[in-house]
């Protein structure tokens, strides 16, 4: 299923992510913040465990695409866990 249709972009994601405790959140959120689109990152570590975090990603831009950030996050030894919200806009067209 393609992730982008036209004329509608996710503007919003709201993910569950499991991550080592290495990188930290702080660089972790930068890493996240440097994806095209993503004009914000904010982060909430909800759970440490002896190995690992779980935090609350909220990550808004424009035209944001799940599988890129899904990529960075495996890149980085993290897993999502579950998107719990989306944000999707409908650009409007001008006549």
């Amino acid at each position: 299923m393609s992730e982008h249709r036209e004329g509608v972009s996710i503007t919003r994601l709201v993910l569950d992510v499991l991550k080592p405790h290495q990188p930290n959140i702080v660089d972790f959120s930068r890493v996240i913040a440097s994806v095209k689109g993503v004009k914000r990152v904010d982060s909430s570590v909800l759970e440490v465990d002896v190995e690992t975090e779980t935090i609350k990603l909220v990550i808004d831009g424009s035209d944001l695409s799940v599988e890129r950030i899904d990529e960075v996050i495996k890149k980085l030894g993290g897993a999502i866990h579950s998107i719990d919200a989306v944000v999707i806009e409908r650009a409007e067209h001008r006549r």
